[in-house]
C-alpha cells in the first residue's frame, strides 16, 4: 500500500470506509500530479484508457452511486451508446482542472450522505442493468466498499498509464504532492 490510512476513530465505521476510500481517490489524483491537459488525454498502452478518462469515469461513477443510493435520478445519465463519453472531454469538463472540480464536489457530497446517515445498514435498490439481478438492493456500506473496490482498480490502471507515459512511479508522485513540487 503506497499510503497509510489515517486510524479511524474507535466505532466509527462510516470514518474507516470513507478514510480507505479517500485513498483511494488520492492515488488517481495523484496519476494527474504535473502533467498538462493533453499529456493526460495521451493512451500510451495498449488500452484506450487515458488518465483524463479514468479520472472523469471514476467521478462519474461516484456520482451515479451515490445518486443510486439516494434514489434520485441519475444526473448523467449513461447506456451503451454513450457509455464511452464517461471516458471522454465534453463540454464543461474537457481540462483535468473541471472534472477535478467537478469530482470535488461528488466528494463532498458523498461525505455528507454518509455522515448524514444513522449507520451503514441502510438499504437502496440497484438500478435496472444487465449485470444487476432483478430486484437487489445493496447497504450503505457495500455502496462505500464497491466505490473504493472502483477507485482502487482504476488507480492500479492510472499508475501503469502515468509510468508509460513519463516513468513516474506511485512512491514519487506520493513524494512529489507531499513536496508540493
Amino acid at each position: 500500500m503506497p499510503t497509510l490510512v489515517n486510524q479511524e476513530a474507535h466505532g466509527d465505521e462510516a470514518g474507516a470506509l470513507l478514510g480507505f476510500l479517500d485513498a483511494q481517490r488520492g492515488a488517481v489524483r495523484r496519476t494527474l500530479h504535473g502533467l498538462s491537459d493533453e499529456q493526460a488525454l495521451l493512451k500510451p498502452s495498449a488500452s484506450e484508457l487515458s488518465l483524463f478518462g479514468v479520472l472523469k469515469h471514476v467521478a462519474e461513477v461516484e456520482v451515479g452511486w451515490v445518486e443510486d443510493a439516494k434514489q434520485v435520478t441519475r444526473s448523467i445519465p449513461r447506456d451503451h451508446s454513450t457509455w464511452h463519453l464517461s471516458f471522454e472531454p465534453e463540454e464543461g469538463q474537457a481540462t483535468v482542472k473541471e472534472v477535478l472540480a467537478f469530482w470535488d464536489e461528488a466528494v463532498a457530497e458523498t461525505e455528507k450522505f454518509i455522515r448524514s446517515l444513522p449507520d451503514l445498514n441502510g438499504t437502496f435498490p440497484l438500478p435496472p442493468a444487465p449485470w444487476f439481478p432483478e430486484g437487489s438492493v445493496r447497504s450503505m456500506r457495500f455502496l462505500l466498499l464497491t466505490l473504493t473496490q472502483e477507485f482502487a482498480r482504476h488507480a492500479g490502471h492510472a499508475d501503469i498509464i502515468r509510468e508509460t507515459i513519463d516513468g513516474k512511479t506511485a512512491f514519487e508522485l506520493i513524494d512529489a504532492v507531499a513536496a508540493g513540487r
